[in-house]
């Protein structure tokens, strides 16, 4: 316990805000719960998430960057937590703010918020991960960044393994509601395709910004 708290109070103030915000949005996503019945299966990751971080990131540092990326996806993912991803109400909102539908304007059949966090997925993990390899694994630049691209891949299909046996084992009658199909069989090909998809984004504009930052730095 002693180790815990000490792993809490060496948080860098904006990596334990980071933390403290995804634990608010949680409790958020959690109040008036519209499906009780699956949420559970989408935020407990999430929760023990939070409670492993503060020894991980003692354990394999990461800068406040690379913390602030992998928020960013969490935070995603707890919004499409709370509505199963399948039923966010992104159409409701954008109908009050604009007047019209995303799903009218782009001529979306279904919900497509399940796409976005995939796709979240390997744009915002691309770099923290490589940052991981470069820092703990001894990796030069082009290897971090392969090795990351191809952890966004592999992971993706574990993670839709996962998602499939963990329904079928823990809710077989809502595994539908919680895989998120929405009728489509391929919705696993295309989620890891979206996956793979943002994280050679993510590889490019690291890329980038890392040749811009030594064009600068040599410019100086």
């Amino acid at each position: 316990m002693t180790r815990y708290l000490h792993a809490w109070r060496t948080l860098s103030q904006r990596q334990f805000l980071a933390l403290l915000v995804l634990a608010c949005a949680v409790l958020a996503a959690n109040v008036d719960q519209p499906y009780p019945a699956i949420a559970w299966l989408q935020h407990v990751p999430t929760v023990l998430l939070l409670l492993a971080a503060p020894l991980l990131l003692a354990r394999w540092p990461l800068s406040d960057t690379a913390v602030g990326l992998l928020l960013g996806f969490w935070l995603l993912h707890t919004l499409g937590g709370r509505y199963t991803y399948s039923n966010v109400p992104y159409d409701e909102w954008s109908q009050a703010l604009t007047g019209h539908t995303i799903s009218g304007t782009f001529g979306m059949a279904r919900n497509g918020y399940d796409r976005l966090v995939h796709l979240a997925f390997g744009v915002l993990w691309v770099a923290p991960f490589a940052e991981a390899m470069r820092r703990h694994a001894g990796m030069g630049w082009r290897a971090s960044l392969w090795t990351a691209f191809l952890f966004v891949g592999a992971v993706s299909a574990l993670y839709e393994i996962f998602e499939w046996v963990l329904t079928m084992v823990a809710s077989p009658a809502t595994a539908d509601d919680y895989n998120g199909q929405q009728g489509d069989v391929w919705d696993a090909q295309k989620d890891m395709a979206m996956a793979i998809v943002g994280a050679g984004i993510a590889v490019v504009w690291v890329k980038l910004t890392a040749k811009s930052s030594s064009v600068g730095a040599t410019s100086r």
